[in-house]
């Protein structure tokens, strides 16, 4: 069997489960549970693989609890970040979750004894609250412990089923597909909330490219509204490990978010000394000012939401907002998150963020803010896509990319949103490869395409009060049909003395009838 099917054939196993299992609670509400077991699955047979070294006398899952020294424990946390004692590893609990009476209790304390075998070590705020959503308690799960530990042990029991072979070969690749084919899969179900997790892997393949377009190596990628930790991940994915030389670091306002974004770098491979995903309101409680500036930021902060604003009049006087001279309005925060993206932006990088399009037609503030951005020469390149490419909106939306090293005084504009640039996958928009490649080939070049992608000197964009949309400089084509009217003439005429000799026939056909 290939690779690809079997992670098809993975992939639809894994979703079967979810779904079979769940019951009547709604996927949403019960995603938490799957992907904790996976994750929960993951971490202990990483950690067995760690602790065995590859010395096949060695079977870590059979050995007692007490022969493990303090030393062994010590050195484990320092370099995987946590410690899981045999009896506690995924395999042990799932073996016998049929017939365990205190299976929710012991989850919960087998989960706590994760947490917390990290305190005290550089590696405590990334473990900490990981399994917080697992709530084995949870009402979600049955009324009763009979009914919670029923469930909890089909979970337990799916997810064992699951091939993923051995760990050597392709664990982890396996793992995180499976981790982020289940956040898509419960995104695209989950309507409007799911967009505000997850942003599609073709729509992220195209983002990270473009932030980390033509740098041979960057000093490390952020995402200041980081979600599930998807377009962070498209970067690993589609670059060399070595290229992000620092890490992967991103912010997340949502709690439960939070720890998806978490366990994903966990789930792909990255340490927890390769990232640092922080909690936290990013425009009113910055918390990675001291880790700029990024080489490579990644956005899809969420669409027109409301923040504080000018009810705050420090924020006027913060880093960030400060240089425009202006606050994005306090109903629509868009250009707040692309002025702080700019703020944490290095000398040599880019920012690729997905923006709503009104942003860069409207007037007052947000034109002030156009302007500041345009004046300093700050904007690379605005591409329109097509509709429905996102999750829970059929918003046709922009991508703004940011540089501070441009050496033209000129924007690009790219309209990717035409039936070349997307095909159309059962109830949504996809960008395939091909189509990123072809965007990503105008992006380099700067050529200009008829009807698809231009550059605007900015003098005439400031002649334009600012404006940024794609529509206002790319020409469209122009898909009427050409008629030639003199053609057309000769045609009616000819159809006029059909007709004539037509009526002729049949007044001849009346006659001869009435006689």
């Amino acid at each position: 069997m290939t690779s690809l099917a079997q992670r098809q054939e993975l992939q639809n196993k894994i979703w079967k489960i979810a779904n079979d299992v769940r019951g009547s609670v709604d996927g949403w509400d019960f995603k938490q549970f799957v992907l904790g077991t996976l994750f929960y699955r993951f971490i202990s047979e990483n950690f067995t693989h760690y602790i065995e070294g590859g010395d096949e006398s060695v079977n870590y899952p059979s050995l007692s609890d007490d022969v493990i020294t303090p030393e062994i424990k010590d050195d484990a946390i320092k370099t995987k970040g946590y410690f899981i004692s045999p009896s506690q590893l995924f395999v042990n609990v799932a073996k016998n979750a049929n017939t365990n009476p205190n299976l929710n209790t012991d989850l919960k304390a087998i989960f706590d004894s994760i947490e917390s075998s990290a305190n005290g070590y550089p590696s405590e705020q990334d473990i900490k609250g990981l399994f917080a959503d697992f709530d084995t308690t949870s009402s979600r799960l049955g009324n009763t412990v009979e009914n919670k530990n029923r469930r909890l042990a089909a979970v337990l029991k799916g997810v064992e089923e699951l091939n993923f072979r051995s760990f050597e070969e392709s664990e982890i690749e396996l793992f995180g597909d499976a981790y982020e084919f289940l956040i898509g899969n419960y995104a695209a179900n989950a309507g409007k909330s799911g967009g505000e997790f997850f942003t599609p892997v073709h729509v992220s393949k195209l983002i990270a490219q473009l932030a980390m377009h033509g740098q041979t190596t960057v000093n490390k990628i952020y995402d200041p509204a980081a979600g599930s930790g998807s377009l962070l991940l498209q970067a690993k994915k589609h670059f060399d490990d070595h290229i992000i030389q620092e890490g992967f670091f991103g912010q997340e306002v949502n709690h439960t978010t939070y720890n998806l974004a978490r366990m994903n770098m966990f789930l792909h491979n990255i340490n927890y000394d390769k990232f640092h995903i922080v909690l936290g309101d990013t425009l009113r409680e910055p918390q990675l000012g001291n880790e700029k500036p990024f080489d490579a930021i990644v956005s899809n902060p969420p669409y027109s939401v409301k923040w504080i604003g000018d009810d705050d009049p420090t924020l006027i006087n913060d880093d960030r907002f400060a240089p425009a001279g202006v606050l994005a309005p306090k109903s629509k925060a868009d250009f707040a998150f692309v002025l702080h993206a700019l703020s944490y932006l290095s000398g040599t990088g880019r920012a690729a963020i997905v923006c709503f399009p009104g942003i860069f037609y409207r007037g007052g503030a947000e034109q002030k803010i156009r302007k500041y951005l345009v004046d300093n020469n700050y904007v690379e390149t605005v591409i329109s896509l097509a509709p429905n490419l996102f999750y829970g909106t059929s918003i046709a939306v922009n991508l703004l990319v940011l540089s501070k090293h441009k050496t033209e005084t000129k924007t690009q504009f790219i309209d990717a949103s035409g039936e070349d640039f997307f095909k159309k996958v059962t109830n949504n928009n996809v960008m395939t490869d091909e189509h990123i490649a072809k965007v990503m080939e105008m992006f380099a070049n700067k050529e200009e395409v008829a009807h698809v992608a231009t550059s605007i000197d900015n003098a005439k964009i400031a002649e334009n009060d600012y404006n940024l949309s794609v529509s206002s400089y790319v020409e469209a084509k122009d898909n009427r049909e050409k008629i030639d009217i003199v053609e057309l003439n000769k045609e009616v005429l000819r159809t006029v003395e059909k007709i004539t000799k037509l009526r002729a026939e049949i007044d001849e056909i009346i006659k001869e009838i009435e006689a």
